[in-house]
């Protein structure tokens, strides 16, 4: 009799035997197995258990996985059953799957990987996150949620959660990555995130750069999507903020979209975010936008109900510091777009502060654009890898880091860079670990044992 850990374990080996791109080092011409046929097929396999729940559906290259958690979080301040479907993970392959917080527990994962056992034979070179995905409708379906916040994995158009029609569509901030697969420009890249938009159905567009919201209005207006441009919308800024917490406010347009709601909704909203940097600041307006159109829809939803809801959220590695002084911070910043806004942050918290740089990356990224955002700001770069198949090896990242002409060190495996580290900085220096969403989990999962 195998033991429940067994079981999981063998789930998983069994999901990861499939196609799988989130470990592959490069896809070069394997996109051409992104679409939605196979989707289809399996939902109608499975009795389209994505139809049986409303959704939020949250594409973006930055801040979606946050504005997701926002958005679920309030609607649980507000009483309902709400899942939650993010990708990747940190740790645990059940932090994808959540209903009010609280993940898949390993017996229903083994469960469901079991149900999905007898039919993938069915769907011809199904992927994993195709069947995650199947795996995540079919959990909230039985669960019965209210609604359900679903951020795409990789893209928009052709993404497994595309097949899904939601009650309102949100577009967070768009910048270059994955390029071999979404396309060279913006506006090729905001096209594919924008397959998100469908006919009729309310789209909520994050602050963006010109080229990238032009062609997401386009879409919206050719698909009679009515959309709505959060800067156009509301006027938010930060009030304060300290080394757990900021204030922001946020003030609905008179001109906005939303002029028709009530009198309150034109009063000043004060709301405190444990995340932190301006960029949360925007992802919790991006959520607040997606938050009145349910709310149009019926979802009842206070303004007490989004401050408690927004209060509380939970979204790790994104600007999380693991030691406040001197600090550790952990990012997941992946890009140049996002290392910049790291930076940004950096610089508004912890300003003149000499800062360590714990980096790692996967071996597909845009290396030159991460470096020419952050290496200005850090006077050493350690360099690691995660244990993950795509990770760079430490060695090679520190000859291309070094060209930049900043004092290089190349260390693996990542728990002894984060001591290299952690050494060198004493306690005058801080330390920024980036680069990866699975160099930052590294981290995090070290530091229990570091900090004793």
């Amino acid at each position: 009799m195998l033991t429940l850990d067994a079981l999981y374990n063998d789930s998983l080996d069994w999901l990861y035997s499939f196609v799988d791109f989130s470990m592959k080092r490069h896809l070069d011409d394997t996109h051409r197995f992104f679409k939605l046929d196979r989707m289809r097929q399996l939902m109608a396999l499975m009795d389209n258990p994505e139809r049986s729940f409303p959704s939020i559906h949250v594409a973006g290259t930055k801040g979606k996985g946050s504005t997701a958690s926002f958005c679920a979080s309030a609607l649980q301040a507000a009483g309902y059953k709400v899942g939650l479907y993010t990708s990747p993970h940190l740790q645990e392959f059940t932090e994808r799957i959540k209903v009010n917080g609280i993940e898949i527990n390993r017996q229903e994962l083994v469960r469901l990987t079991d149900g999905l056992r007898q039919i993938a034979g069915k769907v011809p070179d199904v992927t994993t996150f195709e069947l995650t995905t199947a795996m995540c409708f079919q959990f909230f379906a039985e669960q019965m949620v209210d609604i359900a916040v679903i951020e795409v994995g990789l893209g928009g158009r052709l993404d497994a959660t595309n097949v899904i029609d939601p009650l309102v569509s949100v577009i967070t901030p768009i910048s270059s990555d994955h390029r071999n697969v979404l396309g060279d420009t913006l506006t090729e890249i905001a096209f594919e995130k924008g397959g998100i938009i469908k006919p009729g159905r309310p789209v909520v567009i994050a602050p963006q750069a010109p080229e990238a919201e032009k062609e997401l209005v386009r879409l919206s207006q050719e698909r009679g999507a009515p959309y709505t441009l959060v800067e156009r919308a509301y006027t938010y800024h930060e009030v304060s903020h300290t080394l757990s917490t900021q204030k922001m406010l946020i003030l609905l347009k008179q001109d906005s979209a939303f002029k028709k709601l009530r009198g309150s909704a034109r009063t000043p909203l004060h709301l405190t975010l444990p995340l932190l940097g301006f960029h949360q600041v925007q992802n919790a307006a991006t959520a607040l936008t997606a938050l009145d159109v349910a709310r149009q829809a019926g979802f009842r939803l206070t303004r007490t109900a989004i401050q408690k809801g927004f209060r509380q959220v939970e979204w790790p590695a994104r600007f999380e510091l693991l030691r406040k002084h001197p600090p550790v911070v952990i990012d997941s910043a992946h890009n140049g777009d996002s290392m910049r806004v790291l930076r940004n942050a950096i610089d508004e918290y912890f300003p003149d502060l000499p800062i360590i740089l714990v980096f790692g990356v996967s071996a597909d990224k845009e290396l030159d654009a991460m470096l020419s955002e952050i290496i200005p700001r850090v006077e050493l770069v350690v360099t690691t890898q995660s244990t993950h198949p795509r990770a760079m090896d430490a060695q090679e990242l520190a000859r291309l880091v070094s060209a930049y002409q900043v004092p290089t060190l190349g260390v693996a495996p990542a728990e002894e860079a984060m001591r290299q580290a952690l050494s060198l900085a004493g306690g005058q220096k801080g330390i920024l670990v980036a680069g990866s969403v699975f160099i930052a989990a590294a981290a995090r999962a070290i530091w229990p044992t570091l900090e004793k």
